[in-house]
């Protein structure tokens, strides 16, 4: 019997520290754990929406949340970069969401560094009002998200670009013909010249 409890004793202490380990953990990850949020998970929200902002417990000093955001086909949306302000709030500049289901994916680092990423659906309807913006969050300059209209400008430019050069190349081949052609024609008339001079 004795030698069963002195057994026992390493497997009690082994259970009891796997149970503080994980207690550690959780409450590790417990104070970076997502308070609020503007959408909220399952908001409705309008379409004008222009300012996400995700409140948390705890965040690491110098770390700054990633914030990503989707639309209903899964595509992401501009977002501007996240500014971490008084009261670990996070917040970030969004322009034009698409009516639909989207989904907002958040990667915050925990007080002891490990990262943990979570996400979390919302809807966007035109029916709906803006999410509300949390006064942590009212009268600071965000981040402008980037503008899909100049990334079409660039593809635009990008495509006159090709067509020009397209153009250009088509047009010397058919100067380039039209020589050689003329070039033809002034040796064969040159050599009838001789010819008939002779």
């Amino acid at each position: 019997m004795r030698g069963l409890r002195l057994l026992r004793a390493p497997a009690v202490l082994c259970a009891a520290a796997c149970a503080l380990l994980s207690a550690g953990s959780t409450s590790a990850y417990a104070h970076t754990a997502l308070q609020t949020a503007s959408p909220a998970p399952g908001a409705k929200v309008g379409p004008d929406t222009r300012v996400i902002a995700l409140t948390f417990g705890t965040l690491l000093k110098g770390a700054v949340p990633k914030i990503s955001v989707a639309g209903p086909d899964g595509k992401p949306l501009p977002v501007g970069e996240p500014v971490v302000v008084p009261g670990s709030t996070v917040c970030a500049a969004v322009h034009g969401l698409p009516a639909g289901v989207g989904s907002i994916t958040y990667t915050v680092r925990a007080v002891d560094g490990d990262a943990q990423t979570n996400r979390f659906l919302f809807q966007v309807t035109k029916s709906a009002k803006a999410a509300p913006v949390p006064p942590a969050c009212r009268g600071r300059q965000l981040p402008s998200p980037p503008r899909e209209q100049a990334i079409g400008l660039l593809e635009h430019r990008g495509t006159m670009v090709a067509g020009v050069s397209a153009a250009t190349a088509l047009l010397t081949t058919v100067v380039g013909v039209f020589v050689v052609r003329r070039r033809r024609r002034g040796s064969a008339a040159a050599a009838g010249g001789d010819v008939v001079i002779g």
